[in-house]
């Protein structure tokens, strides 16, 4: 087995395709957007995905795009800080801000600059429709000819198209968390000093956080029951969010202004995909397609490229594509939940339920570091973030079936 379509162009798709060409695979990547998608909210990098990048070799581009955050403050209407974490306090990867964090775009780049020369890229185009036969599989896309591939693996994030075709609806497999996440680029162009700013009141949480050539994005997250709408809708999601945050004290007037014309304006519902299986046949599912564990997990992205990782090198060292997807769920499934499991701690904390547990959340983040051994009952994301030990694969015969 030789060709792979690989459905998605962010981070996981073309961290697989990287791979695949390593091991002799010729990988293709279809995307919708026209191009590698920029902008995006600050995504970290922690544990063992670090090594995948360096194995890659561009863990020293990834550092040099750095946002240069360095820590987080909560603070009040007033913007006096009420509670603050250093990047260190927890480890390189235990803490709620990584010590290597780049924003998502920049990332992409990366990957696609890495990726560009010895992979297919088709972008403006989507499949519509997957058979699968003796052959491999055959493909419809919106704009191009049909194709067969011997493999398709859907990276298309968290509303994936090859999921729907291959596995059923989405409602299937998303566990809904309760609340909407919304992230935009800002005007404002203040030092932040390398923080991570959050202003918290009951069910909802307001942030800034810095990016590199010091600009800001704001992130709103707010506790909310479902709401029918067009995902296309951009105009509601945008007054949506700013009813929400109606009234709020400290950055937040200002941050609203910036909502209503924020080119990037991105909005989702914070929700969870778990399946039982992330196979099936010869289709295979990989980052938030087939464990999306929501942005509160801190550590989508590094299960995206350690994934990207074992899968390639499970496909190059199996007998069979049957075996290649098993092994990599074996390899994956304890990381996979231990980030779903740890998310949920990020809901409650960002969406509080009343103005106590805010009080005793940031007492708690004040006192407890400066606790012997006490950093470690924060550095859960640390150990979990190192879950999967790299293996060194030796490929097989590519004409293994």
């Amino acid at each position: 087995m030789n060709t792979v379509l690989i459905s998605g162009a962010s981070v996981a798709g073309p961290a697989l395709a990287y791979w695949l060409r390593h091991h002799g695979f010729a990988p293709t990547v279809v995307e919708r957007a026209p191009a590698p998608r920029p902008g995006g909210q600050a995504v970290d990098l922690r544990g063992t995905a670090r090594e995948v990048a360096e194995r890659m070799g561009v863990l020293d581009q990834v550092r040099a795009a750095h946002t240069g955050a360095r820590g987080m403050a909560f603070v009040n209407a007033a913007g006096r800080p009420t509670a603050t974490m250093s990047s260190d306090t927890m480890g390189d990867s235990g803490g709620a801000i990584a010590e290597l964090e780049i924003l998502r775009g920049d990332l992409v780049r990366i990957l696609h600059e890495a990726t560009a020369s010895g992979v297919e890229y088709v972008f403006g185009d989507g499949v519509t429709s997957l058979t699968e036969t003796d052959r491999g599989v055959e493909v419809t896309f919106e704009r191009g000819a049909p194709r067969t591939f011997d493999l398709v693996v859907g990276a298309d994030g968290l509303h994936s198209k090859v999921r729907s075709l291959a596995f059923g609806p989405e409602e299937a497999f998303a566990h809904d968390l309760g609340a909407y996440i919304s992230t935009f680029t800002t005007t404002r162009r203040e030092d932040l000093d390398g923080r991570q700013l959050l202003h918290t009141v009951p069910g909802r949480t307001a942030g800034l956080y810095p990016t590199p050539g010091g600009g800001a994005k704001a992130m709103f997250v707010f506790a909310s029951p479902p709401l029918e709408h067009d995902r296309r809708d951009t105009a509601w999601q945008r007054r949506l969010v700013a009813t929400a945050f109606a009234g709020d004290g400290w950055e937040v007037p200002r941050l609203l202004d910036d909502l209503r014309t924020a080119p990037d304006f991105y909005f989702d519902r914070l929700c969870q995909i778990r399946m039982d299986t992330w196979s099936r046949g010869r289709i295979a599912l990989l980052g938030d397609a087939a464990f999306c564990a929501s942005p509160m997990a801190g550590d989508g992205t590094s299960m995206a490229l350690v994934g990207a990782y074992v899968l390639a090198g499970e496909l190059a060292t199996a007998p069979g594509h049957r075996t290649a997807f098993r092994r990599y769920e074996e390899v994956m499934r304890e990381y996979v939940t231990r980030c779903q499991k740890f998310a949920l701690g990020g809901v409650d904390s960002l969406m509080p339920k009343s103005r106590v547990f805010i009080r005793l959340r940031d007492f708690t983040l004040r006192v407890v570091p400066h606790i012997p051994g006490g950093a470690r009952l924060f550095g859960g994301l640390q150990k979990i973030a190192n879950t999967v030990s790299l293996k060194d694969y030796v490929p097989r015969s590519l004409t293994s079936s």
